[in-house]
């Protein structure tokens, strides 16, 4: 009949007497079915009130839209979010370990409309209990599953409450995948919003001592390269995956300036590989006259490796690296072991990252003002104004806070050298140059004899000869640009070192 309105939702009596409300909400997005609101109102004398009471709640959630569309669970969410988040490699492989080994197994069965503050508190106070979500209940840790004869590896389960940040980074994973929901309107209100983390602890660097930073330069000089790449790591504060992907080319050692383009890591198949820092910007970091030879005598004992394998010069080969002609860069995991290894002989607590701590902290307490320590160290944020790329290394400030961290930087250990002058035929060669520089005899802007002429003169190959040019190249003393004869260089040259140059960029 015209004008009669049509009752929305409907309430109907099951057979033990309670009332069952469904109310129409939508098409799953998920699934493409019809999607409704449903609750059951037990039975009793006010269950038809109510039940219309629930009617008419659901009715105004799907009018202002604050109903949940979908019956997806959690699980669902994860992986629709996993696929179109876009975060770095590493940090896709740490959120998927934490959401398989403690969210998945506890709440990924649980749709997503049916999660609330109180249920992800409850979790979060669970897993600060117990991080293996025992319930309180004694039980036997296997150490195989299936049948299998028990050993002493199978061991009565011992509650180990999982680490207040490791809680909030689990937090923060749920936040970001629930906000996700909210915007695609899968449910209304993210509840991860209303639920309360554990508070963060007050900020506590621990940086090493200058007694204990002396004790840790003189026992990492026993072998000088692994002694350059603590040294470093002090001098400039940089991440141990920016240092294993430092390469030649990276260094400036004319100019004091170091330049932190990449950082290495491991893949999910436990493959080593580069990706841009963690800020995604790269930064230039002024270096003081010491770090500068501590990395010129790094490059010559690099050169006479190569000398002695009949290799030539690559500038693309790494600062670091445990291999002879430095073709390949350390491990992150590596570093960090041999240096803790380093600190428990010398019954320091410390790691590898501590090192950036001290970088920082010593520059602070010198008076170095945080926009440069900030530069330097390569921070996105923490307070203060995210330095733009070269801001750091071309201020005043950066210099002076190269200079002030190398006077409050413990005496370099001096190495005995097996030979006390010059013997390979490459280093004589470059010898001779230097004296002729330092004499006169060669000016800023002279042309160097050819490669070829320098070996036919001195009775050598002419690698040999390209070696000696090499060292006096990286010692900033010669220019060379490709297709161009080498020539002194000198205040005004036109020709920067290749490689050496500015970024035209």
């Amino acid at each position: 009949m015209a004008g009669v309105k049509r009752q929305r939702g409907e309430i109907m009596k099951l057979p033990s007497g309670s009332l069952r409300v469904r109310v129409y909400a939508g098409v799953d997005p998920l699934t493409g079915k019809r999607h409704y609101l449903t609750d059951t109102v037990p039975a009793g004398r006010t269950a038809e009130r109510e039940a219309e009471k629930v009617r008419t709640r659901f009715l105004n959630q799907v009018d202002e839209k604050r109903s949940p569309r979908t019956r997806a669970t959690l699980n669902q969410l994860l992986d629709r979010w996993l696929e179109v988040v876009d975060i770095e490699p590493t940090t896709r492989m740490g959120y998927e370990n934490k959401l398989n080994k403690h969210v998945r197994p506890v709440l990924g069965k649980l749709p997503v409309g049916r999660l609330d503050a109180e249920t992800l508190e409850s979790f979060y106070a669970s897993l600060r209990r117990c991080r293996d979500w025992c319930g309180g209940k004694a039980y036997v840790k296997h150490r195989l599953e299936g049948e299998h004869t028990c050993t002493a590896r199978c061991r009565p389960h011992v509650c180990k409450p999982l680490s207040a940040s490791s809680v909030r980074q689990i937090h923060w994973i749920l936040s970001g995948a629930l906000s996700r929901a909210v915007r695609w309107r899968w449910i209304a209100v993210n509840p991860a919003g209303q639920a309360e983390p554990p508070a963060p602890p007050h900020p506590d660097p621990q940086p090493p001592n200058p007694a204990d930073a002396a004790r840790i330069i003189n026992e990492a000089w026993r072998d000088p390269d692994w002694g350059a790449l603590v040294w470093l790591a002090m001098t400039t504060g940089a991440r141990r995956g920016e240092l294993c992907a430092l390469r030649w080319h990276h260094l400036d050692l004319a100019a004091g300036v170091l330049t932190l383009r990449h950082s290495s890591y491991l893949d999910e198949h436990g493959e080593l590989r580069e990706k841009d820092t963690k800020t995604h910007q790269q930064r230039r970091v002024a270096l003081d006259p010491e770090t500068i030879e501590v990395l010129r005598e790094l490059h010559g004992r690099y050169l006479d490796r190569l000398a002695q394998l009949d290799a030539d010069v690559d500038p693309t080969d790494y600062v670091f690296s445990p291999e002879p002609d430095n073709s390949r860069g350390y491990r992150p995991d590596t570093i960090t072991q041999r240096y803790g290894r380093l600190a428990t002989r010398l019954g320091i607590s410390s790691h590898i990252h501590a090192l950036r701590h001290y970088s920082a902290t010593e520059l602070i307490n010198a008076g170095v003002d945080v926009r440069t320590v900030a530069g330097r160290l390569g921070h996105g944020g923490g307070g203060t104004t995210t330095l733009r790329v070269y801001a750091a290394w071309l201020s005043e400030s950066d210099q002076r806070a190269a200079g002030t961290l190398a006077a409050r930087m413990p005496p370099r250990p001096v190495v005995p050298t097996q030979r006390t002058a010059a013997s390979s035929p490459y280093q004589r060669i470059a010898a001779e140059l230097r004296e002729q520089i330092a004499a006169g005899r060669l000016r800023p802007g002279d042309q160097l004899p050819a490669v070829a002429e320098l070996a036919a003169a001195r009775g050598v190959s002419v690698g040999t000869a390209h070696r000696a040019v090499a060292l006096l190249t990286a010692e900033g003393m010669v220019s060379v640009v490709r297709g161009r004869r080498a020539v002194i260089a000198g205040v005004g040259n036109e020709y920067p070192a290749e490689g050496h140059g500015e970024d035209p960029t």
